[in-house]
């Protein structure tokens, strides 16, 4: 029977090599279209919806300043636009721009080339088995946090 614990480490090594694979191909993917990886990241999203920094950042799984700096960063170069929030006076809903929207649509052509390689390789079933473990390890780890904090 496998260790529980060396379980738990191997998952969290995989994870984090993963994690440096997937940000180095992103920032390839990101380059054609003159972003970095986090400004995709940022831009991704809220291409559904427009979000606050702090939605952005719970979504994404980082911090709410490094969003802040990204979104910042963006609105300068007129990718999104801050607009006021109806729900809260001080927390603006950024918004993809048209430009925004389309510096992503540059990056389908090599994202979906990425995407039939990795599907020829892996299979869609083995694929789509090892996102529901992923999805699964990240529901145990938000259940068991969820936990620790008082209500």
């Amino acid at each position: 029977m496998t260790d529980p614990q060396d379980l738990l480490s191997d998952s969290a090594l995989t994870t984090f090599r993963l994690n440096g694979q997937f940000m180095a191909l992103a920032e390839q993917l990101a380059e054609p279209a003159g972003l970095t990886a986090t400004r995709w990241q940022v831009l991704g999203a809220i291409l559904g919806e427009p979000l606050t920094v702090s939605d952005i950042a719970r979504t994404m799984g980082i911090t709410r300043q490094s969003v802040q700096r990204t979104a910042d960063v963006l609105a300068a170069q007129g990718l999104v636009a801050y607009h006021d929030n109806p729900a809260h006076r001080r927390a603006k809903l950024v918004e993809a721009t048209g430009a925004g929207r389309d510096a992503v649509r540059r990056i389908n052509p090599g994202h979906a080339a990425l995407a039939a390689q990795l599907c020829g390789h892996l299979g869609v079933e083995r694929w789509e088995a090892a996102l529901a473990g992923l999805r699964d390890l990240s529901a145990a780890l938000e259940s068991l946090e969820a936990a620790k904090s008082p209500n």
